[in-house]
């Protein structure tokens, strides 16, 4: 990607969403963004949900500039001047200070276009991704190959967790400065190729949370003992359910975090509110379903907004759909009801549909998105990708 004899240089990355089953609440320090506990998380696959970014630098520009879907937007935000700032430290330290002539020049001025393949309103947590994207796409503009979580974070503290694929763990780290505080990955994303993610879009979500009050220091008594007690050993216990792939304890321990982490969230003051009556519906239907087949067939976790995700192992996943059809059946859409990944038909025994299909509520859930884990960012090669021309703009 690198014209540096017109002075144009130009780099494309794609990167994951990840959905955390130990969550992440309260940060120790605001402005490094070091959180007060671990986490842990499933990155999902780029096929059903990703960021594009490209960054393009040249000695032509003129300012920093930024769009965002198609859009420009204030590239002069705070975490974004972050994100900059730190890859180009990390670019001028490695060149030992010296400019070399060969590399591109930290003065240029920097065009970065960044777009996802699902919507925004849709109330799916785009910071991480787009924060990851735009690391790895500035990274590669710059010839960086060093960890970069660190420089994620800056961003968006759980965009860390976006930079590995599979199962990741952001290390809450000691240091102030956060140097320690990094994501590492706990196994690959092809270690349980069984499971499955399906994401609930609940209708009437227009993303008003995003951003107010997520994660702040709000302390009611809750986050400390939760940081310090329960979620180190939650950790520990989540990651042996990974590494020998065990869908009980997996699943019922992150139903456990995600009720707690909302717990939390009414126990600051004052109180935040992110599941509806809707997401607690879904709660019920999930405890109803895994009651009916006498032990755990799936599991939901919900992260700032109403939302749900729900792990199950693929044998699981075209029952449970139907099972949600039924539960809130389509208003319109019917044939636009899942997307992603492929989901076979099933039928539901009467026993079934009667212990578990209770008071359907139609329209309410407005689509479902099947994926499964996937892999960290991806460089893009085809220069057709590139989402910024030649003359550097959309």
């Amino acid at each position: 990607a690198m014209a540096a004899e017109r002075g144009l240089a130009m780099a494309t990355c794609t990167a994951p969403v990840n959905i955390a089953v130990i969550k992440y609440w309260g940060k120790r320090d605001t402005d490094l963004i070091l959180p007060i506990n671990s986490s842990l998380s499933v990155t999902l696959h780029q096929d059903q949900l990703k960021t594009t970014t490209t960054a393009a630098a040249s000695r032509d520009f003129t300012e920093d500039r930024l769009w965002l879907n198609g859009k420009e937007a204030d590239v002069g935000h705070p975490r974004v001047q972050a994100c900059l700032r730190e890859v180009r430290r990390l670019a001028r330290k490695r060149r030992g200070g010296g400019e070399d002539t060969a590399a591109l020049s930290l003065s240029y001025k920097i065009h970065i276009a960044s777009e996802n393949n699902f919507p925004t309103a849709a109330g799916l947590a785009s910071s991480a991704a787009g924060y990851a994207c735009l690391v790895s796409a500035l990274a590669r503009l710059y010839g960086l190959e060093e960890e970069l979580s660190e420089v994620a974070r800056r961003g968006s503290g759980s965009a860390c967790r976006s930079m590995f694929g599979g199962f990741v763990q952001w290390q809450r780290g000691e240091r102030p400065d956060g140097t320690d505080s990094l994501a590492l990955q706990v196994a690959p994303e092809t270690h349980w190729p069984e499971l499955r993610v399906l994401v609930l879009v609940v209708r009437g979500w227009q993303g008003i949370w995003v951003g107010f009050g997520t994660r702040g220091a709000q302390e009611g008594p809750c986050p400390t003992h939760r940081a310090e007690v329960v979620v180190p050993e939650r950790l520990a216990q989540m990651m042996r359910h990974i590494r020998d792939r065990d869908f009980e304890g997996f699943g019922q321990l992150a139903m456990r975090d995600s009720n707690q982490f909302h717990a939390t969230c009414l126990d600051t003051f004052p109180p935040i509110f992110y599941l509806t009556d809707l997401s607690r519906h879904i709660i019920a239907l999930a405890h109803r379903y895994n009651a009916h087949h006498g032990h755990t067939k799936v599991a939901y976790t919900f992260d700032a907004g109403p939302n749900a995700v729900i792990f199950a192992l693929a044998d699981t996943v075209a029952e449970f759909v139907e099972v949600v059809r039924r539960s809130f059946p389509p208003a319109t859409n019917g044939d636009q009801f899942v997307r992603g990944l492929p989901v076979g038909s099933a039928a539901l025994s009467p026993e079934l549909a009667a212990a578990v299909v209770t008071e359907p509520v139609p329209g309410a859930v407005q689509y479902i998105l099947h994926t499964k884990p996937g892999p960290g960012p991806q460089l893009v090669d085809d220069p057709s990708q590139h989402l910024l021309g030649a003359d550097g703009l959309p």
